[in-house]
């Protein structure tokens, strides 16, 4: 079985479009359950779920509520109630290509590969440095986090075991909270990203520092360092380490925020 996180937040225009992706997955709908966290809602989300469940008897929906605690608390209650072999995560405003999560099982269940946490390409995003693609996959390891964050949540598939020897997400973070589990999870676990474009993330439009929680560039770099801290009171990082991806990260947000003013520049002149 597999188990899909779903965290919920006034999602009412989106969330079927996700729910519809996966009803539409080449594997049998039989084989998921999916667990719904309305996270605090305040428009018709809970309405538009109970009614999709109830045209949908066949999909295991289960939804669950929570005062507004945010994405990662929203999605540590997920997990927490996930029964299956393998769990993925999906946002509400993302969806699926049908081929999405029988390739991962594919990959995950190959005892040649040796992948316990496998991610794919979305929006026809390419993977870019320093990871490198080789004979169809990308290996994400720990000092590549540190650079660059290629997995976006809705891409993700991971053995159970992945839950069991990490844990789970910190529930009090909201920005840059993925690639924190990820660094995490890279410590005792295989991850490779697979070289094919399997998810459309916000419609498919540019996200990163235009819209979504990473619109906030002053919040995500504020994720970045508390990712940082904890790496370095964890012991993951030496001290020369803890100061270098400081200034590095710093540099970062100053060419995010230039990139940023330009692209929103471009738009308003078109």
């Amino acid at each position: 079985m597999i188990s899909v996180i779903i965290p919920l937040y006034n999602g009412e225009k989106t969330i079927v479009n996700a729910l519809n992706s996966i009803k539409a997955q080449t594997i049998a709908t039989e084989n998921f359950e999916i667990i719904i966290i309305n996270d605090g809602s305040s428009d018709e989300s809970i309405k538009v779920v109970e009614n999709y469940r109830r045209v949908n008897p066949e999909m295991e929906i289960l939804l669950l509520h929570q005062l507004n605690g945010g994405v990662s608390k929203a999605r540590n209650t997920g997990l927490r109630q996930a029964k299956g072999d393998y769990i993925a995560l999906l946002d509400a405003d993302d969806e699926w290509l049908p081929e999405k999560i029988e390739k991962q099982l594919r990959c995950l269940q190959d005892e040649h590969l040796k992948i316990d946490f496998i991610a794919t390409r979305r929006n026809g995003n390419e993977i870019l440095f320093p990871y490198q693609v080789i004979d169809h996959f990308a290996e994400i390891t720990f000092k590549k986090l540190l650079i660059r964050n290629e997995a976006q949540p809705s891409t993700v598939l991971f053995k159970r075991k992945v839950l069991e020897n990490t844990g789970f997400f910190n529930d009090d973070q909201r920005y840059a909270e993925d690639v924190n589990y990820w660094m995490k999870i890279s410590r005792n676990n295989k991850m490779y990203i697979l070289d094919e474009n399997l998810v459309t993330a916000g419609g498919g439009k540019r996200t990163f520092g235009v819209s979504g929680l990473s619109a906030n560039l002053k919040e995500m770099k504020n994720g970045y360092k508390r990712n940082l801290k904890e790496m370095y009171a964890l012991k993951y990082l030496s001290l020369p380490q803890y100061i270098f991806y400081n200034l590095f990260y710093k540099a970062k947000y100053l060419l995010l925020l230039f990139r940023q003013f330009y692209y929103i520049i471009s738009i308003k002149k078109n």
